[in-house]
């Protein structure tokens, strides 16, 4: 079995092995996400196959039909749109989508490369802040094409990814509150070493001195954007003497946390304590008030990752980085102070 590629002139895998000064079964193990490479002759092999612009061509088999979709955590509903997304894509073009979890927020796992390279899917979504410099030249090397989907951090220029609005979100939600009268806004953000939480806040404070409200350090608190750490979080900021009377949450989960807190210390939801999240959803329409809360595309921001993938290469580098609008959607979790 032969495979080779076009790039001005043909490159087999015999040449870039002569090149590398390796075998050519060598060659094979680094195409086929192999462990057992030394990390040196790995990256070496990885860079003559980029610069030999190489491409897989295997005789009676064509790539998989598949998208994969790579999380740190599978847990949330919030995970659950970015799925439905992918799969909208995934149907319009006889795909199916594979889910891995791996890794942490900042980049997937180092044992996943390896399976991907196995599988050879049409394309790759990641939902971590960054890719690292061996995954993407691993990735290129099989033009295995990856988009990063809401990056929690700052990707790098050559990364493709659809992220939305943060700091926009931010405004909107706290601005809502202000308008209403509220001067003693609390802020849940998400973990303090991600782009997306730093941006919600900052959205927050600029909508605090709008209003020519000097924000109190004691009311900025940095959550994980989970149902508990909003709990926890708003029982410690409601048991203050001086409590805020509103709270925005960086994530609907943490509100629902928050409204759980409310309920547990005797505050009425929005007459004593208003509430606003983040995202938008299924279960924020179904909270008990309905949860005022900010908008964040997520299938829609997925399937635009998705047919990211799927152009063809040029078109792909086009429009390296995508971000989408949010908007605020009021409920009934919200009114002025004291319900005036």
């Amino acid at each position: 079995m032969r495979e080779e590629a076009q790039v001005g002139r043909r490159v087999t895998l015999a040449a870039v092995a002569r090149e590398a000064g390796v075998s050519l079964p060598t060659v094979s193990k680094v195409l086929n996400g192999r462990s057992d490479v030394s990390p040196a002759t790995r990256a070496k092999v990885e860079r003559l196959l980029e610069a030999h612009g190489y491409r897989r061509r295997t005789a009676g088999a064509s790539q998989a039909p598949l998208i994969e979709i790579v999380f740190h955590e599978l847990e949330s509903v919030w995970a659950m749109e970015l799925i439905r997304g992918v799969e909208n894509v995934a149907k319009q073009n006889d795909a199916t989508v594979a889910l891995t979890e791996s890794g942490t927020r900042q980049a997937p796992g180092p044992e996943w490369i390896g399976g991907v390279l196995r599988r050879r899917p049409l394309g790759v979504l990641l939902v971590f802040s960054t890719v690292p410099e061996d995954v993407k030249r691993q990735l290129r090397s099989r033009a295995i094409p990856f988009v990063i989907v809401d990056p929690a951090g700052d990707p790098d220029p050559d990364v493709p990814s659809v992220g939305s609005a943060n700091w926009a979100g931010g405004m909107a939600a706290t601005r809502h509150l202000t308008d209403q009268g509220h001067e003693r806004v609390a802020i849940i953000t998400g973990p303090e070493d991600l782009m997306c939480s730093l941006a919600r806040l900052d959205g927050y404070r600029s909508a605090m001195a709008m209003a020519g409200h000097e924000p109190d350090p004691a009311l900025v608190r940095f959550g994980d954007f989970h149902v508990q750490g909003g709990f926890e979080h708003a029982m410690d900021l409601l048991r203050r003497p001086d409590r805020p009377t509103a709270i925005f949450a960086g994530s609907d989960l943490q509100a629902l946390g928050v409204l759980e807190a409310a309920r547990v210390l005797g505050l009425s939801v929005p007459g004593q304590l208003s509430v606003v999240g983040y995202d938008d959803v299924p279960p924020a329409r179904w909270s008990s008030p309905p949860l005022t809360t900010v908008q964040q595309p997520l299938q829609r921001m997925a399937e635009e990752a998705a047919r990211m993938l799927l152009r063809p290469k040029d078109a792909r580098k086009s429009a390296l980085r995508i971000e989408l609008a949010t908007h605020l959607v009021i409920r009934q979790s919200t009114a002025p102070p004291g319900g005036r």
